[in-house]
């Protein structure tokens, strides 16, 4: 289990070491950073997937993410004493980001090209400048088993360091390109922790969405990222996972409804069962707040659970009253994976205490800062390895 998040120089993210438990239900209003913290968990994902470079690319690159304030916000500035102003910098242009657990930690620290005089069109394109894997929640130099600076990358042996590769390209993560089960066991265990986690904040509920079409029918434990495949994923469940989970969710959030799989020439498709109806409501004529609290319920009660699902905003198109029996689904979630919610609903963060971590954003001269961390004592300890 992830036991923290830090993230250091990405948007309004200037410094921010963020506890995380086993369900972190994270809140704050519109402009705080919560898009900018679930945007961090995803390039930690895309460094697995070998994709970070280009989704920092997708952002508009490393000059849109990083922070855009000045480099040291001082007492004056904050006090109001003096305006905020800009100031020399000192250091290198830098964008970490990094997690620590009781097994396995891992950071990475992103920069610009050094110019070296060669022409190029990709002068602005963002380099992977170090990583280190570590064992345990704290980045000492004696828990250290690999690292990365530059094109170099050395492992831990039992008789020292050992070189790997002196010749990695800047673009790519060691996670992605040297995971080896011989020479480097610790990055293969890393990549397919990685590569495992789940993200889902594109849940469409529009007329045309995805979830709403028939599909042809295949064994899904894994619902997609869109919602896509749906009736496969809710079939899949009732077959092969807890059916009696996934019925009393839906009787819990529609009074005396059930679900129904229609199976025509080899293709799935919902069906709404309600009392008072002499036949079932298809997906087309579900409420958008229907089909997302279904695409919510087969994502959250998948028989191959994750080691970390995030969910951001999964309140949008809902009713108040659909929050409780999503509370229930995520806390019974929860016992077999870790997860982290971003939600402006104060009414899902209620019905999730006491059982959740609450991680409150607030917003201090652009700066997004974890309300109720007044210093250095009241974050989790973190310690960026050294460029």
């Amino acid at each position: 289990m992830l036991t923290t998040l830090a993230v250091q120089g990405y948007r309004s993210l200037l410094d921010v070491v963020l506890p995380l438990g086993p369900l972190t239900v994270v809140t704050g209003a519109n402009g705080t950073g919560k898009s900018s913290l679930y945007r961090a968990l995803r390039l930690l994902a895309d460094a697995a997937r070998g994709t970070a470079i280009g989704a920092l690319a997708t952002e508009g690159g490393l000059g849109s993410t990083m922070w855009a304030g000045p480099a040291h916000l001082s007492a004056t500035m904050r006090s109001g004493a003096v305006p905020v102003q800009g100031t020399r910098r000192s250091g290198p242009v830098r964008l970490q980001l990094g997690f620590a657990s009781d097994e396995l930690s891992y950071a990475m620290d992103l920069g610009l090209p050094r110019p070296d005089g060669t022409q190029t069109r990709f002068a602005l394109d963002p380099e992977i400048k170090t990583e280190t894997v570590w064992a345990g929640p704290v980045a000492r130099p004696a828990a250290q088993l690999v690292r990365r600076k530059g094109p170099l990358v050395s492992t831990r042996t039992e008789a020292g360091w050992q070189e790997m590769t002196a010749a990695l390209a800047a673009s790519d993560s060691c996670v992605t390109a040297l995971a080896d089960p011989h020479q480097a066991p610790e990055l293969l265990r890393l990549r397919e922790s990685l590569r495992g986690w789940r993200f889902y904040d594109h849940l469409r509920t529009d007329a045309a969405a995805p979830a709403r079409a028939g599909v042809v029918g295949t064994r899904t434990p894994v619902m997609a990222a869109d919602g896509s495949d749906l009736p496969s994923a809710l079939a899949t469940i009732e077959e092969i996972g807890r059916a009696d989970l996934l019925h009393s969710a839906v009787d819990e959030a529609f009074p005396g409804s059930r679900i129904g799989i229609d199976v025509s020439a080899g293709r799935f498709s919902v069906l709404l069962h309600q009392p008072g109806m002499l036949r079932p409501l298809r997906a087309p004529e579900l409420s958008d707040g229907t089909v997302r609290y279904l695409m919510l319920a087969a994502a959250l009660l998948t028989p191959r659970p994750p080691q970390l699902m995030v969910l951001n905003e999964p309140e949008t198109s809902l009713h108040p009253s659909l929050l409780g029996p999503l509370a229930t689904l995520m806390r019974r979630a929860a016992e077999e994976t870790q997860l982290v919610v971003v939600t402006h609903a104060a009414a899902l963060q209620e019905a999730l205490a006491p059982d959740a971590e609450h991680v409150h954003l607030v917003k201090d001269l652009g700066e997004t800062r974890i309300d109720g961390q007044e210093g250095p004592l009241d974050r989790p300890a973190w310690v960026w390895p050294s460029r």
